[in-house]
């Protein structure tokens, strides 16, 4: 309640960071479900892509066997054109023969001649015979290779039902999975909010009421100087008395979290504008020593340093962009955020 008046009573305290870093974790979340999301549809298009490959394939086997059949097609009347031709070729044959026999009978006085000549007739008729015998194996054999095409034509179709069946089921895979992604990270955020808030309240009850620790958003601030000597990385006493107080409760919060939900305690240091002198070249170096310092405090006392993130932002984030050493004092600070990983 004390804390919560003096922050009404604080006219330059600012709600923006929290909002901020509230709207933050909110687009992550978003940015990692979209990620995963197009990471699932990526593989699974993959998959798509190579049975539409697949089908180009049997299209254009099928647009060739179809071409092989028109040709079988037309050699086939072609034989049957010959064939008819021969069938012509032997009814005429057989009429001259009929007719050599008639004159055959008739002239047997004369006959030498014309045995000759209805003996060639034979030979003629019979080799008329032989081609036409020959012409009906090769119609026989067009007729199997038709059917054959006929057959592997009724295979193709069948597989490209059953690759146009497959994309489909892909493309319901696909929609089912992404709705099933968006409902175990809401799941997961929902369960991180409710371990952020007990840890939160805990902290809150065993930190107290005190002036240079406040509640910002989603974050602890505690002043630099709870921590640290002005221009200095390394921890105070006393800090580390109140960093005692944190690694108890990060320690049982990393019992109680289920090892699936990735949760991590980010160390933020900040600094104030003014160039700084002594053993750090740059603002952004302190601030990220002090992070770093933490971090390895935290680590030393059992808290998991897979759980931990230390990173440093220099004078780059302040809460008050006020000239006062009231305003450089709000923006020396160390703030402490639980999020996802």
């Amino acid at each position: 309640m004390a804390l919560a008046r003096g922050r009404r009573n604080d006219p330059g305290f600012n709600y923006w960071p929290g909002f901020v870093d509230a709207l933050s974790t909110l687009v992550l979340a978003i940015v990692f479900l979209l990620s995963v999301f197009l990471v699932v549809q990526f593989f699974l298009s993959q998959e798509v892509t190579g049975k539409d490959k697949a089908l180009e394939q049997l299209n254009a086997k099928l647009a060739q066997l179809n071409d092989l059949l028109s040709l079988e097609k037309l050699g086939k009347l072609n034989l049957e054109d010959q064939l008819s031709q021969l069938r012509a070729g032997l009814a005429s044959a057989e009429g001259e023969r009929d007719r050599v026999k008639g004159l055959y009978d008739g002239l047997a006085g004369a006959g030498n001649d014309a045995a000759g000549r209805a003996g060639e007739l034979n030979k003629a008729l019979d080799s008329e015979k032989q081609l036409s015998a020959r012409a009906l194996a090769q119609v026989e054999v067009l007729n199997q290779q038709i059917s054959a095409l006929r057959r592997q034509l009724a295979a193709l179709e069948q597989a490209l039902d059953a690759s146009e069946k497959s994309g489909k089921e892909s493309q319901s895979r696909i929609a089912d999975l992404g709705q099933r992604l968006n409902v175990a990270l809401a799941q997961r955020v929902q369960e991180l909010s409710r371990y952020r808030s007990e840890f939160f309240g805990r902290l809150r009850a065993i930190l107290g009421n005190r002036p240079d620790i406040r509640v910002v958003g989603d974050r602890f601030v505690f002043q630099s100087e709870v921590f640290f000597d002005t221009g200095q990385a390394l921890l105070l006493p006393e800090g580390r008395a109140e960093l005692d107080k944190l690694a108890s409760a990060l320690t049982d919060l990393d019992k109680q979290i289920p090892a699936e939900i990735a949760w991590v305690l980010r160390v933020d240091g900040h600094t104030d504008v003014r160039p700084i002198t002594g053993a750090f070249k740059s603002n952004w170096e302190l601030s990220s020593a002090r992070a770093i310092s933490v971090v390895q405090y935290l680590v030393s006392l059992g808290v998991p340093p897979q759980r931990l993130v230390a990173a440093g932002f220099g004078e780059f984030q302040p809460l008050d962009v006020a000239g006062t050493e009231e305003a450089y004092k709000r923006n020396r600070r160390i703030e402490l955020k639980l999020t996802e990983r």
